[in-house]
């Protein structure tokens, strides 16, 4: 019966530790969007300790982890993601990256979402040699979106068509 115990305590401790790593690394798990005034949608999200930001998000309605990377031309999903969400990959491309050049596959994604703001037909790759539970949120999407970094927080602001 004690052993039984020792095991409930560690397995919950295990759990519980789990979850705060996971916090840590994702401090945005439910970043919300707020709707300015013209129908614009702001989306702040913190840093987290290793000076990345993170966040869920969801590519054609199925859910993913997202790493922002202005330094990625595209949005860049790991070969295993792709197969999951059931990707499609055209030709092939040799990109460079930091680590050198890469063979990827390039593809669209027909829905990308972050929070409540959506972007639709986002040139991606599919990158067999990325080995990540991210994907790299590229150029590709966030060009669209005005963004300002300041201090711990990031802020994405998506205008409606035709603002000025």
């Amino acid at each position: 019966m004690l052993v039984l115990m020792w095991l409930g305590i560690f397995i919950f401790l295990g759990v519980l530790f789990s979850d705060i790593l996971e916090k840590q690394n994702n401090p945005n798990q439910a970043a919300s969007t707020v709707i300015l005034s013209d129908d614009i949608k702001e989306l702040v999200l913190l840093r987290n300790r290793q000076g990345h930001y993170v966040a869920n998000g969801s590519i054609n309605s199925q859910p993913v982890v997202f790493m922002l990377d202005t330094g990625a031309t595209d949005v860049s999903i790991p070969e295993t993601i792709a197969r999951k969400l059931g990707l499609k990959s055209g030709p092939s491309a040799i990109y460079q990256t930091a680590n050198g050049p890469v063979k990827v596959a390039l593809t669209k994604l027909d829905k990308i979402s972050l929070g409540d703001i959506s972007l639709y037909n986002i040139r991606a790759t599919i990158n067999p040699g990325y080995k990540s539970n991210e994907i790299l949120l590229g150029m590709s999407f966030l060009k669209h979106l005005e963004f300002t970094q300041r201090g711990n927080t990031l802020t994405l602001r998506q205008y409606p068509e035709g603002h000025k």
